[in-house]
């Protein structure tokens, strides 16, 4: 279906691409994945022709049609949102567009042309492609009432899911999506996962959201050393099956029998385990493939995150009674109680992000609240990542010094001691003295993580945690909430992140707040919290 030939791609002396050689065929969603910098957006910029490479061909099947997620949210601001997801399918859109010129200039001597364009038009369907394009919509939470209003009237997370509409509108035969899970909501990335879970063409996919990942590849292909190698498999196979073979590296005297046993025993549980999920069944079909000669260790660094407590926190966590904020007049969330007990791993969740975000900004006495009142145990230590940390760079300190702040003691203040938390973190040797202005994104989130380990809390506060975040960030920061012995309050778009820690759902609305010790699938699902998150935000 895709073929990529002798592909090289070199900025100046470095080589991002050396001679790659790899297919993708159809029926297959592949989980594009590497580290920061390996080259995922290049290499889809390349195969969607954005792109040049040094050297090498991209070559897609004759006859085959290719759509890519657009990331330029304005392009179409000018178009009717209907008219932007028929511009999807491009051939289709042209004659569509040439027969209604030849009808605004209606004669004898283009009827011929018009009779050859209708029938061009009805065999791809084009008489349904309005309400194809409508229903897609709809799909995707863009009621009828958008549909003949101009782009450039639509807010920006309204744009990206008519972006998305264009790009699986008229079946694809290769579908390339750089992160279509962005700025979308639970409800509508379930939507997506099971059209691309059971969709029958090629798919090439870059996400930072794993539990997508689980559910619509078949395979990863993994981008290491400047080369593009295939796994069978979802995401949580390629890292579980990774780590595995890296541990078994490292045992010299384990016989090579007893390694692969062990590893035929976790292809078997990993199986079993799919087997049982509610994953749709065309994604069920990559356990068949699974190889166990494809499982290789990877090379890839994972932070060390740590959270120690300094003291166990008592029973009283957490006390909120009748808090209620409100926005340049618009109601937040209003009467929101809540009693946090000791061990509680509380998702905080809302369809308004402004909600959950001065939530945190209040119980950390940032923000003061319309009305109703908060306390602490006396025994909590807290500590809190904002989803905005500019503030917390806004210095010429290198990285030592920054962390330094929060150190509580001379011995905490020593450098070797401080160069430990960052090095954690994959801060080392010269990185260390780098200053927080110059940092990208991810790089300040690891700072900021860093200081939360040196705080030794017994509370933790996050707010959108993975934002800006690698892969392997994303996942040694999963694994060591489901460790941590102290109580969370947290807000995540990262499904696989609320899922896997959480023991406790708290949704806070402008009517009231729902508030359930259940995992967040089960809180998702529940059909009396369906009802029930209706009308609140009615």
């Amino acid at each position: 279906m895709l073929t990529v030939s002798n592909l090289s791609v070199q900025f100046g002396k470095r080589i991002l691409f050396d001679e790659v050689n790899v297919t993708f065929t159809q029926g297959n969603c592949y989980g594009i994945i590497g580290a920061n910098g390996a080259g995922k957006s290049t290499f889809m910029k390349i195969i969607s022709g954005d792109m040049d490479p040094t050297s090498g061909r991209i070559i897609l099947e004759p006859g085959k049609r290719m759509s890519v997620l657009n990331q330029n949210h304005n392009m179409f601001d000018e178009h009717t949102v209907l008219e932007t997801v028929l511009m999807g399918n491009k051939v289709l859109y042209a004659v569509k567009t040439e027969m209604d010129a030849l009808y605004a200039d209606y004669n004898d001597s283009n009827a011929d042309k018009i009779g050859e364009l209708q029938v061009q038009f009805e065999e791809m369907n084009g008489w349904n492609a309005d309400s194809d394009a409508a229903s897609m919509l709809s799909n995707l939470g863009i009621s009828a009432d958008y549909h003949y209003n101009l782009m450039g009237e639509l807010e920006g997370k309204l744009k990206v899911r008519v972006l998305l509409a264009q790009a699986l509108f008229g079946n694809p035969d290769v579908l390339i999506m750089d992160e279509p899970t962005n700025d979308l909501d639970f409800e509508t990335i379930g939507w997506l996962e099971n059209f691309l879970a059971n969709y029958e063409n090629t798919v090439l996919v870059v996400s930072h959201d794993r539990h997508f990942l689980d559910a619509v590849c078949t395979h990863v292909s993994d981008i290491d050393f400047g080369k593009i190698t295939h796994y069978s498999g979802n995401y949580t196979f390629w890292y579980e099956s990774s780590q595995l073979a890296a541990k078994q590296r490292a045992q010299q005297n384990k016989k090579a029998e007893e390694k692969k046993a062990e590893l035929e025993e976790f292809i078997r549980r990993f199986s079993a385990n799919v087997a049982k999920s509610k994953q749709a069944t065309s994604r069920k079909k990559m356990i068949e493939k699974l190889n166990l000669d494809e499982i290789k260790p990877s090379s890839r660094r994972y932070p060390a995150i740590i959270f120690d407590q300094e003291r166990e926190a008592g029973d009283q966590i957490l006390n909120v009674v009748g808090l209620s904020t409100s926005q340049e007049g618009e109601v937040l969330f209003k009467n929101i109680d809540l009693n946090m007990a000791k061990g509680d791993k509380v998702v905080v969740f809302s369809k308004d992000s402004r909600a959950t975000s001065a939530f945190y900004e209040i119980l950390n006495g940032n923000l003061k609240a319309d009305s109703g009142t908060f306390d602490w145990g006396i025994t909590t230590i807290q500590s809190y990542l904002p989803a905005d940390n500019h503030s917390f760079f806004e210095n010429d300190l290198t990285l030592v010094d920054w962390l330094r702040q929060w150190a509580k003691t001379e011995e905490e203040r020593d450098e070797v001691h401080v160069r430990g938390f960052l090095g954690k973190m994959i801060f080392s040797g010269e990185e260390a003295l780098k200053t927080g202005r110059v940092l990208s994104g991810g790089e300040k989130v690891r700072c900021m993580i860093s200081r939360m380990m040196m705080l030794r809390a017994n509370v933790l506060m996050l707010d959108e945690p993975t934002n800006h975040l690698d892969l392997e960030s994303i996942q040694a920061f999963n694994n060591s909430l489901k460790n941590f012995k102290g109580s969370v309050l947290f807000t995540t778009h990262d499904h696989e992140f609320a899922q896997t820690v959480a023991n406790r759902v708290v949704e806070i609305t402008p009517n009231g707040v729902i508030d359930r010790y259940m995992t967040f699938d089960e809180y998702l699902e529940d059909e009396k919290v369906k009802e029930l998150r209706k009308k609140m935000y009615s």
